[in-house]
């Protein structure tokens, strides 16, 4: 069945409401609009599905999520014996209550428990509550920081983290076994309820979250004596960190939290206007201006489901604002987090046994923080599922090894996780990353470093001049529809076929596979097998701390281009980058 015959089931199928086939008959004429549509199924990416809200099959909507639902029940039945359970939760996206809904509803009528969340919550709570409630399974209706058209429908599993091989697989593949939409079962919220499949959650969940949060904190006794000397501002982004880190703050000691009132509201978000992700400078206009008139020490942003963290801090030398992208709070927190566990002998004994993980696109610094402090280093694929999937390896090794840590047996700590794209995890309560968590680091942080007579720019700074001058960009290139998928896969398959030998002055040293599983040296034409997961994923290790990594993007229509590079000076690092940079994307064309 071609697109345009897809499109015409859904205007005559009896399984489609009367709005649906309303919206579809509005773009009869528009035959790029049928294709894009109609021309494949959502499919599963980083964590499940993820697209534009509206009808057809390339979008989200009841019926496409609604089939994720029945595969999905269908294989906690198969695996449960039908005693399975699903916690879920939603942010303030268009339809993302109502996705939530319909899915708790689809989940009871074929035997699977339902926890809804009774209003908004960040995507950690959610990671959280699956181990809380000991759940099968979690659901989140969020797509993070994407444009506001989209939504998205992320899968967790048991151990909290988001589906990794060989679930991901085994749960795409049971959703295809839905043929069709009118097999998708139903119950009504009333049944459910009275049934004891559908139970609504909130409190409890909340003070459990908050107590294991702030466990986390390392320098509680400074907060309580120096916090009314941090003066913070804070923006959710209209989206659902707002109750949950004005409460850990304030619980913390915290008494100058400024919010940024006009981003509070949970707006069901449909306006292009709305800035959402923390990556973006313009989210924080509004913030900044409130963090002048009170003289903030620290600027604070969590995006719609508060799993990513955007930070801006006072540099005093300026007068000015700096932003710290993603992999500059990373490694802040990293530096503070591990520097203050050594100072108060928090660290393994066997420090080996403690380890830092992160991304193969992440800032390579983080290597050299696990070895200043004896560390193990750990890399993972792009995506923070990746590396919540380490913390429950390191735990099945500990219980293997009798509960004792054992480096030679990855029987690890996990000390510190964290990725480029504005996300990390101090801690284990949750299995993605967290961006409550992270406020809170930041203003344990922020006090420690006041109280020493230091800024968060000083610290920046300091931190370069420990490790080298580590600078990293992404530049990703959209390439929407049928066409533009056709695309990005010629763009990849040229790197691969035809592997440069020079990328912005710098040689290139080894190409690694991840589809392959290979890494080609280049000098000797060496193969030797890759570790981790097969992925479409190239990436050129350059000379000179130099590298570079292409991947097409699991969430949206893109194609995404990494580059990192190490200086003497920050001036030399960012010359380089450019280079790197600019090679990389003159071989696209």
């Amino acid at each position: 069945m071609d697109h345009y015959e897809r499109y015409q089931a859904w205007l005559t199928g009896n399984e489609f409401d009367d709005e649906t086939k309303s919206e579809l008959k509005s773009i009869a004429d528009d035959e790029r609009e049928i294709k894009d549509r109609f021309y494949k199924e959502l499919s599963f990416g980083t964590g499940g599905l993820r697209g534009v809200v509206g009808a057809g099959t390339n979008r989200m909507n009841f019926y496409t999520v609604g089939k994720a639902n029945q595969g999905l029940a269908d294989f906690i039945n198969a695996q449960t014996g039908n005693n399975g359970s699903v916690a879920i939760a939603y942010d303030s996206r268009r339809m993302s209550k109502e996705f939530a809904l319909s899915s708790a509803l689809i989940l009871a009528a074929n035997g699977v428990k339902a926890y809804l969340f009774d209003a908004l919550r960040p995507t950690p709570e959610l990671s959280f509550a699956v181990r809380y409630l000991g759940c099968t399974a979690g659901i989140v209706i969020t797509a993070s920081h994407n444009p506001p058209e989209y939504n998205g429908y992320k899968v967790y599993w048991s151990d909290g983290g988001q589906i990794v091989p060989p679930y991901d697989e085994k749960i795409i593949n049971s959703i295809k076994a839905v043929k069709s939409f009118s097999s998708i079962k139903k119950i009504d919220e009333k049944t459910a309820l009275d049934s004891g499949l559908l139970t609504y959650i909130g409190k409890e969940i909340d003070d459990a979250y908050i107590e294991e949060v702030k466990k986390n904190v390392l320098n509680k006794d400074l907060i309580k004596n120096f916090s009314k000397n941090v003066k913070i501002v804070y923006t959710p982004l209209y989206g659902t960190g707002l109750m949950l880190v004005k409460r850990v703050l304030d619980e913390l000691g915290f008494v100058n939290v400024h919010i940024v009132e006009e981003q509070t509201a949970p707006v069901y978000l449909t306006s292009g206007a709305v800035k959402l992700n923390p990556e973006d400078p313009l989210a924080f206009e509004s913030a900044i201006e409130l963090a002048k008139k009170v003289d903030a020490d620290i600027i604070l942003a969590t995006d719609p489901d508060a799993d990513r963290l955007g930070v801006y801090a006072k540099n005093t030398r300026t007068g000015r604002y700096d932003r710290f992208n993603g992999n500059m709070s990373g490694l802040l927190i990293a530096e503070y987090e591990i520097s203050q566990k050594q100072q108060k002998g928090l660290l393994p004994e066997n420090s080996k046994a403690g380890a830092i993980v992160t991304t193969i696109v992440s800032s390579k610094m983080a290597k050299d923080i696990a070895n200043e402090y004896g560390l193990t280093y750990v890399e993972t694929l792009t995506g923070f599922k990746y590396i919540g999937e380490q913390i429950k390896n390191f735990e099945q090794a500990r219980k293997e090894n009798g509960g004792k840590l054992n480096d030679e047996l990855g029987a690890y700590e996990y000390l510190f996780g964290f990725e480029e794209s504005y996300g990390c995890l101090v801690g284990t309560h949750a299995r993605d990353k967290d961006a409550i968590m992270a406020v809170t680091a930041l203003c344990d942080a922020v006090t420690y470093y006041k109280s020493q007579g230091l800024t968060l720019c000083d610290q920046m700074v300091n931190v370069y001049k420990k490790y080298g001058y580590y600078v990293e960009d992404l530049t990703s290139v959209t390439l929407p529809g049928a066409d533009g998928a056709e695309k990005i896969a010629e763009i990849i398959d040229a790197f691969r076929n035809r592997t440069p030998s020079v990328i912005g002055g710098e040689k290139v040293l080894a190409l690694r596979d991840y589809l392959t599983g290979e890494r080609k040296v280049s000098e000797t034409e060496e193969v030797e097998k890759l570790t981790l997961p097969k992925s479409n994923v190239l990436y050129f290790e350059l000379e000179n701390n130099g590298w570079c990594c292409v991947r097409p993007s699991g969430t949206e229509p893109k194609i995404k281009f990494y580059f990192g590079a190490k200086g003497e000076s920050d001036e030399s690092a960012l010359y380089k980058l450019e280079l790197i940079k600019r090679g990389i994307l003159k071989l696209t064309k």
